[in-house]
Parts: structure tokens; sequence; C-alpha cells
């Protein structure tokens, strides 16, 4: 006997095609909809910041947000009671920013200027990558993700060996230069010394003898190379990724789920099950 699905649930499919059907006519127009008020948001707390504006306009730039705000607390909610594990949503990345986007302006209520902080609403402006759902960005995005992940252990150490040769050099600096050239201490030589290799260069503070001139230079050539190794460090595990994706194949992708790692003689989408395209 086929069971009758009760108002709440048929309500809870209804939602969820809204919600994450990317694919059906309501999910895209909700999803615009969506994006629209995630810039206008953010809009809105950019002009709160503008005196001029902010002293004109305060009391409808705060109902604005508070509008926006009530529509993504319903949008959130909607959101976890429309799938079978909410839970997994809640902790997720999207979850925790649709959180955090909400969060600030009930803060507000007890905490006055907690409300700018909702500036963090321009995160989910990732959702962007969601929606749209093109299989070629959804593939460099998959490659750089592993690309990062392979070579945070290296960028690590190189971080590490960084810290200790500021360390080093701030110490060196504060004992050539001294309290004269504005070396006040050795934390304000690592400042001046990671101002430098950084190429930032603010000149609140340089060396004013010849020997803490010859190594502002050599620092300033160093830090040429703190640029460019994590770079290369990325880029190598980036190649090393594509390589690897096209040797396994990928030029299948799915209609449906968009997976992308197929090989050329796949007939079904290992995900989905659905039939793949023929090349």
């Amino acid at each position: 006997m086929r069971k009758v699905k009760s108002k709440y649930e048929i309500f809870r499919e209804q939602i969820k095609i809204i919600l994450y059907g990317t694919n059906t006519i309501l999910g895209r127009m909700f999803d615009l909809v969506l994006l629209g008020l995630i810039l206008l948001s953010v809009l809105l707390i950019m002009m709160e910041t503008v005196q001029g504006i902010n002293q004109k306009y305060h009391t409808q730039l705060i109902i604005c947000e508070w509008v926006i705000t009530i529509f993504f607390t319903i949008e959130y909610i909607l959101r976890i009671i429309s799938i079978q594990k909410p839970v997994r949503y809640v902790f997720s990345f999207y979850g925790i920013i649709d959180l955090l986007a909400v969060l600030p302006m009930y803060l507000s209520i007890f905490f006055p200027g907690a409300s700018i902080l909702s500036i963090v609403r321009a995160l989910r402006f990732f959702r962007l990558f969601k929606i749209l759902h093109i299989p070629q960005i959804s593939h460099q995005s998959i490659q750089l993700r592993e690309a990062i992940e392979a070579s945070k252990e290296k960028i690590l150490v190189f971080i590490y060996f960084v810290l200790i040769s500021t360390i080093i050099i701030g110490s060196i600096m504060y004992l050539v230069e001294g309290k004269e050239s504005g070396f006040t201490s050795i934390p304000m030589g690592i400042y001046w010394t990671i101002v430098t290799l950084t190429t930032v260069g603010y000149g609140d503070i340089s060396p004013q003898t010849p020997l803490g001139q010859f190594i502002a230079a050599l620092v300033m050539i160093l830090g040429y190379g703190i640029i460019a190794v994590p770079t290369g460090i990325v880029t190598a595990e980036f190649a090393k990724s594509s390589l690897k994706n096209t040797a396994v194949g990928t030029r299948k992708t799915c209609t449906n789920c968009h997976s992308q790692v197929h090989f050329d003689s796949a007939k079904y989408c290992y995900e989905c099950g659905t039939e793949l395209p023929n090349i």
C-alpha cells in the first residue's frame, strides 16, 4: 500500500526544490533573487559607513538591512528543515556562512555597531559557483583545492622558515641600528623586516647606517623569493593535479550532478548513475 505523504512532507519537498533545485525554473529564480539581495545587502552596509549618506538615510538603511536579515533568517531555517540531514548543512561551509550572514544584525541589538560585521555576507557570493554549475569552473576549482591541500605542508615549512628569519633579521637590525634610527625594540625590528620582506615598504622606519642599509638591500632581494616560492609550490601541485586528472579521463561530464572525473569508456556517472553523453 502506497504511503500518503503528509502536507508537511510535501511542503519540505517543494521548499527543497526551490532552495536546492538549481536546474528548475523556481530554483533559478530564487537563486537570482538571493544573489541580488546579497549584493544589495553588501552595498547597504558599505553605504552606512559613508558619513554623509548615513546621516541622511540612516533609518532607511537600517530598515532595509533588517528586511534582508529576516529574509536570510527564514531562508536559513527553511534550508535546515527541508533536507534529511540538517546537521550536515549547519556545519558545512555554506551553512556556517549563511549563519554568519544573519547573526550580526541580531547581535547589534545588544552590541551597537555589531551590524557592520554583516559585511561577511559578501562570502555568500561563493554560492555563485554552485548556482552556475559550469563544469569548467567546477573542474578548475577542484584542481585548485587539490593543489592547495597537497602543498600545504611545504608552505607551512616555508612559513616557519620565514618566521625564524624575520626574528633573526629583526634582532640584527635592532643591534645594528639602535633606537636612534627608530628600531626601539626587537619586535619593532621584526615589524620592519616583515614590511620589507613583503615589499610593502611603509617607510616609517628605515636604516641609517651603511651596514643597516646593506642588510636592508639583502632583505629586499630576499623578499622577491618569499613571494615566488609559495606561488611555485602551488603551481607545481596544480600542474600535477591537471596531469593526474587528464590521465584518468576528465572529458565526460555528468549532465545531472556535473561530476567530471570519468573514464572515457564510462557509460554511467559514478555519483548518481545518470547515463553519460557520448564524445
